[in-house]
């Protein structure tokens, strides 16, 4: 079984725009700006009241030739390290 370690620099009021690197048996792999996407959402009542859910992150662009074989193991170990949520700032 690979190590797989987590670094994310991401947080509030920009949770998905943090730098992600994730270190694979020595390797390190430098993932590019905005690669997640949370899981979670923003909606708002019809008193524009927000309500804010969590939800798993996803990868939306892997670094060139990131191993096929690592990428579930690798979204599993961001998933359990990197706090969930949607922060909405976006919004």
């Amino acid at each position: 079984m690979s190590d797989i370690k987590i670094s994310y620099d991401g947080k509030y009021p920009n949770l998905c725009s943090g730098t992600l690197i994730v270190t694979i048996d020595d390797v390190e792999w430098k993932f590019s700006d905005y690669c997640m996407e949370s899981g979670g959402s923003v909606s708002f009542s019809e008193d524009w009241e927000a309500h804010v859910s969590s939800g798993p992150w996803h990868i939306r662009k892997w670094p060139k030739n990131f191993p096929e074989n690592m990428k579930l193991a690798t979204l599993e170990a961001v998933n359990a390290q990197v706090r969930q949520g949607c922060c909405g700032g976006c919004v």
